[in-house]
């Protein structure tokens, strides 16, 4: 298998002028989450009466909403919830998806059975609709949502690692050490989860960007992050009245949305065409 590094990857991005614009997408959106506050000059709640609902200009680049606030500032500072959801949302279903999963392909017998008949069955739920009725009787808020969807995202998680752990079960070196005593926990650990983490890891990247979408639907209708906290989401759905005459409010949230998505989409297919150099040649 070849070796995970930060060395390694970063020649991702200069696999074509997509991908470098989805690394310099992703690159810019981590920035603000960290550096929002010393990115200008506006606090994201600082109301502005006199300022209220401007176009863009040379003093708001981005134009400012119905309490006057600068949606540049808030678009920065909304990078960081957006961003931490979605990573919240990935971390859960791949700590408890990438577990039971490489669990249920090392032993198969009956917990395969009762772990791929219950993954069927939540696979088969709505999860929208599943994640709005976790989220409405938890609490409206950002950390229940994030809770909800990756509550949600596990199963998917459990199949990505079941069947690599399937294929990994037979592989001659398992085997091997299986026939010399070693335990599950031992064969998970050292033979069957490095090989597992590589698909899985592609995954996760896809699904950063289906994240950072689903918590911003949740946060558009309410559930989500609440006022006045800034949020992408949120910030859309408090300009969806205003959307006729004021286009910048949800246009230039939903184009942070859309591209950040996008890049790590992008970023997902540079990332498997590396892991699996027979898909790139495929391509080319």
């Amino acid at each position: 298998m070849k070796p995970i590094s930060i060395a390694a990857v970063m020649p991702l991005a200069l696999r074509g002028p997509l991908t470098l614009a989805a690394a310099a997408v992703v690159a810019l959106v981590c920035c603000a989450a960290l550096f929002a506050p010393w990115l200008t000059p506006y606090a994201p709640n600082a109301m502005d009466l006199n300022h209220v609902l401007q176009p863009p200009s040379w003093r708001h680049w981005a134009g400012t909403d119905e309490l006057g606030r600068d949606l540049l500032t808030r678009i920065l500072h909304g990078a960081r919830p957006s961003v931490s959801a979605a990573l919240g949302i990935v971390g859960i279903g791949t700590a408890f998806g990438l577990l039971i999963g490489t669990l249920s392909g090392l032993l198969a017998g009956w917990f395969d059975t009762v772990v791929m008949r219950l993954t069927d069955v939540a696979m088969a739920l709505p999860g929208m609709v599943v994640a709005l009725a976790l989220t409405a009787a938890l609490g409206p808020s950002l950390f229940n949502a994030v809770v909800a969807l990756g509550v949600l995202a596990v199963p998917a998680y459990i199949r990505v690692a079941r069947g690599q752990a399937l294929a990994l079960r037979e592989r001659e070196y398992v085997l091997a050490a299986r026939s010399m005593g070693a335990s599950t926990w031992h064969l998970m650990r050292a033979h069957v989860l490095p090989n597992v983490l590589p698909p899985v890891l592609v995954f996760m990247t896809f699904h950063l960007g289906a994240s950072i979408l689903a918590s911003s639907a949740l946060s558009f209708i309410g559930l989500g992050a609440q006022p006045p906290d800034a949020e992408w989401g949120s910030m859309i759905g408090a300009g969806r009245e205003y959307v006729l005459g004021h286009w910048w409010y949800v246009t230039i949230p939903g184009v942070v949305i859309i591209l950040t998505a996008s890049s790590f989409n992008l970023l997902g297919d540079a990332l498997r065409d590396w892991l699996d150099p027979r898909l790139a040649r495929e391509k080319a």
